[in-house]
């Protein structure tokens, strides 16, 4: 569990790659530069750790690629104290850096096997979520509700209905969608039954898993 000088200046030299992409809120560039990501990742695979690509954890699920995290981030638009409900809490990379950035985090994961890992892991490096389930992430959190903003991890065939309803007006929902490859879809609540939709180009993810239960 050690976090030393090499992997900071790996770290930079990641942050550096992602502002060549793109990537300029400070806080989210911030973030990346400062948790330990080789952490959330099997030991032997440290020297992948500040590469910005996904790579394998348990259960087939994937350590989301750096810049996909970095560009979810920005476009929550995330502001310290705000409730934010993270669908696919995987590795918990993506939790620490919403956590990083002040949210309150509420995480939902459906995978057993990394349900138990992150949730003693997060606290153990000194990240804590508001709460971390284990359940379905197309149901949401409504005895949550109503979140600042939502983000989803997973691809998702389609836009889960009870996830925009859980949106405060002016809430943001960050959600890839599709099946193959998925569109980065930012939903903003601008009433009661009004939402505004932008397309923030093609990413790959793996899919979002619906509850055998």
């Amino acid at each position: 569990m050690k976090d030393t000088f090499k992997h900071q200046g790996m770290r930079q030299q990641l942050v550096d790659t992602l502002i060549k992409k793109g990537i300029t809120d400070k806080a989210v560039l911030n973030a990346i530069g400062k948790i330990p990501r080789h952490l959330f990742m099997d030991s032997g695979f440290i020297d992948h750790a500040y590469v910005d690509k996904a790579f394998p954890i348990a259960a087939d699920q994937t350590i989301s690629q750096p810049y996909t995290v970095a560009f979810q981030s920005e476009l929550l638009q995330i502001k310290p104290g705000d409730k934010v409900l993270e669908i696919g809490t995987g590795s918990g990379y993506q939790c620490a850096v919403l956590i990083d950035l002040g949210a309150k985090v509420y995480s939902i994961e459906r995978q057993q096997e990394l349900f138990k890992k992150t949730s003693k892991f997060l606290p153990k490096i000194g990240y804590r979520a508001k709460k971390l389930i284990f359940g379905d992430g197309y149901k949401g959190l409504p005895n949550e509700a109503p979140f600042d903003s939502i983000i989803v991890t997973a691809g998702a065939p389609f836009v889960p209905k009870p996830l925009l309803s859980q949106l405060k007006v002016g809430g943001r929902l960050v959600i890839p969608v599709g099946d193959e490859v998925q569109v980065m879809t930012l939903f903003i609540r601008k009433g009661p039954k009004e939402f505004e939709k932008h397309e923030h180009g093609e990413f790959r993810f793996v899919p979002m898993l619906e509850d055998k239960n």
